[in-house]
Order: structure tokens, then sequence, then C-alpha cells
């Protein structure tokens, strides 16, 4: 009797050690570089047939031209902070003359293969809907229509004051009215992924008021250390409650609004994966990691799930 509790005991022990094994095994998770690696494979067995929300960072956008903030060659330094930008002119100079200096080659851009996938995935009722933290509009210009800009859009600017809202091209055409030096100035510099050169700040820069209340012009866009509007977060988490995965691509989650719609993912018990170059904040949650480029990556995947 005591022998077979025994054999009952190492039974059950063996099968709770396999079962704890399982539960804390890594992510599946490949290099992309050789053609149709068996991750992709797992990816698609993952998300076919499942509605997919797709959750978007820099990477997507740097083969369109504008870099990424900590990938591999990024411009160095924070972008602009809310903070600084309300509390001294200066910084207002030094923002709007860099972002002015940025902003033909910013608003040229033009989609990669990656946002075209993403497009497709749309058409083809693959992907619910894109929560994109880039500023750049380029999913829009892609042809995506479900989109949900959880860092707002450079191309639209909003008088911090009366609220009233305006183009960027028309601010644009404001800034060369008042400063006409301009049109000499080198427009060569580096550009950063939130569209703006690094310059130094200029006295002889006006920053063009609002129109109707003379008050203080900002692109509508969060800056560093800025929340985003509950309205549109309760919009990118609408994204995840009516999908049943999660696709996260071209982001390291470093940003806590894009880790907290990654943790909504996780609490409706959704699969999750995440295409990246480098390690992400999410990456334990990943049912299937693939390390790689985006545009490659999504191609590939959405062809195979069309």
């Amino acid at each position: 009797m005591a022998q077979h509790s025994r054999k009952i005991r190492e039974i059950a022990s063996r099968v709770l050690r396999e079962l704890f094994l399982e539960t804390m095994s890594v992510p599946v998770t490949a290099d992309v570089s050789s053609p149709l690696p068996q991750v992709i494979d797992d990816a698609v067995s993952v998300l076919r047939g499942r509605p997919t929300a797709i959750l978007t960072g820099a990477g997507v956008s740097t083969d369109s031209g504008i870099p990424d903030y900590r990938g591999e060659g990024a411009p160095k330094g924070h972008p602009m902070s809310f903070s600084d930008f309300l509390g001294s002119a200066s910084h207002r100079q030094r923002y709007w003359l860099g972002s002015h200096m940025g902003w033909p080659r910013f608003a040229g851009a033009t989609p990669n293969a990656g946002h075209t996938a993403i497009a497709l995935a749309e058409q083809a009722g693959i992907c619910s809907g894109v929560v994109t933290q880039n500023v750049d509009a380029l999913h829009h210009k892609a042809g995506s229509l479900r989109v949900v800009d959880l860092h707002g859009r450079l191309d639209r600017v909003r008088c911090i004051h009366c609220g009233q809202a305006f183009t960027r091209d028309a601010i644009a055409k404001k800034i060369d009215g008042a400063n006409p030096w301009l049109a000499t100035l080198d427009m060569s510099g580096q550009i950063r992924p939130d569209g703006d050169v690094d310059v130094a700040i200029t006295q002889e820069f006006v920053v063009p008021p609002c129109e109707l209340c003379q008050g203080v012009l900002k692109p509508e866009v969060t800056f560093f250390g800025e929340y985003v509007p509950l309205t549109v977060f309760q919009q990118a988490a609408a994204v995840i409650a009516r999908s049943d995965a999660l696709l996260v691509a071209g982001s390291s989650l470093v940003v806590n609004t894009g880790m907290r719609l990654v943790a909504l993912a996780q609490k409706k018990k959704i699969p999750i994966v995440i295409i990246n170059r480098g390690a992400t904040k999410a990456d334990r949650l990943a049912a299937v990691r693939i390390e790689g480029g985006t545009s490659q990556t999504l191609e590939e995947l959405v062809q195979r799930l069309r």
C-alpha cells in the first residue's frame, strides 16, 4: 500500500513538473533573414482566423526614411518635452525652427511594404484595426481606414489656448512668410523620428501665433512627458476589445501607453505576436516573437494569411 502511494506521488510530481515547464517556456523566436522560417509558420498558425489588432511603433517607418529613437543609428537625445515647450519661448523657437526645416522631407515620406501589408490585411478582414505610436500618418497614406493615432499626427496643428485647428501646410506658409531668410538655410540636417532637425536656437526666428487669439500653436502630437488624451486611449482600447489577437510591429514598448494596450490583450487572454529588431518589454508575454525587420516580415505574414 505504501509502495502504491509512493508511485502515485511520483507520477503526480512528474506531471506537475511538466506543466510548470510548459507554462514557463520561452516564446517561439527566430531571425527572419532566411526565407520562410519556421517562426513565420508559427505566427500564421497563431493568427489565422483571428481578427487581429496591430500595434505599430517607429520600426515600421524606418524603411520610409524616418529614423527610430532607439534603433541602431538613431539620433541621440530626447525629443522636446511638453514642459520645456510650454515654459520657454526660446524652446518654442528651437522646436518650431527644427520642425519646420524637417517638415518637407517628413511630409514627403511614403508608405513602405509594411504599411501596405497592414492596409491589405484590413481589406482582407485579417486586421481589426491599427493603433500606431507614430505621428507620420503613413498608415493613412497606405490606405488603412481604422487607425488610432495614439500620439497624434504631425500634419495637424492646434492652438493650446483656444483650441483652433490648422493644417501643418498652412502654418508652414505662415512661418515662411514671417521668416524669409529661411530660404537661405541648409535644410539637409539629420531628420529625427518626430520630423524635426537639430538646430541651434536663433533669436531671429519668428514663431507665428494663433491667428484667432494670438495663443501658442503646437503640433497635434503628444510630446515627451505629456499624457495621451483619455478619449484617444479609449479608442485604442476598443480596438483590442474587438480583437482576438494582438500583433506588435516595430515597437520596443518602452512607452507606457503601448504596454498598457499589451496588458489589456494579456488580460483578455488573446495571443500576442511581436515583430521587432531588438528586445521589447513584452517578450515574455509573446506566443511568437520574431526578431527582424517589419517590412519583409509583415509582407510575408499577410500574404500567408490572406
